[in-house]
């Protein structure tokens, strides 16, 4: 779905990272579809999902602002079109 966006957090774990990282999705009017995470050898991973159908915002300012929380974070984060990752699995 062209819609769809996978978000990818990584970093140090502390308190209140997935508050942070929620708190951007839901300013940019973004619904998250699922999500998963855990901690590896103390670092945090969380993989998320989510539809940017009835954003009002571009992706590329979606991924924008969550890149920047990621770096005021001190934590990794990466967005990218699910399609592009489809498509990546079909070659």
């Amino acid at each position: 779905m062209a819609n769809q966006i996978i978000v990818t957090v990584f970093g140090a774990d502390r308190v209140g990272i997935v508050a942070e990282v929620t708190a951007v999705l839901a300013k940019y009017e973004i619904n998250i579809e699922d999500i998963k995470q855990t901690l590896m050898q103390g670092h945090f991973v969380m993989f998320m999902l989510c539809d940017i159908e009835k954003s009002k915002y571009s992706f590329k300012e979606i991924k924008e602002a969550l890149t920047n929380k990621g770096s005021d974070m001190g934590m990794e984060i990466w967005v990218q079109k699910k399609e592009i990752i489809d498509n990546m699995h079909k070659i």
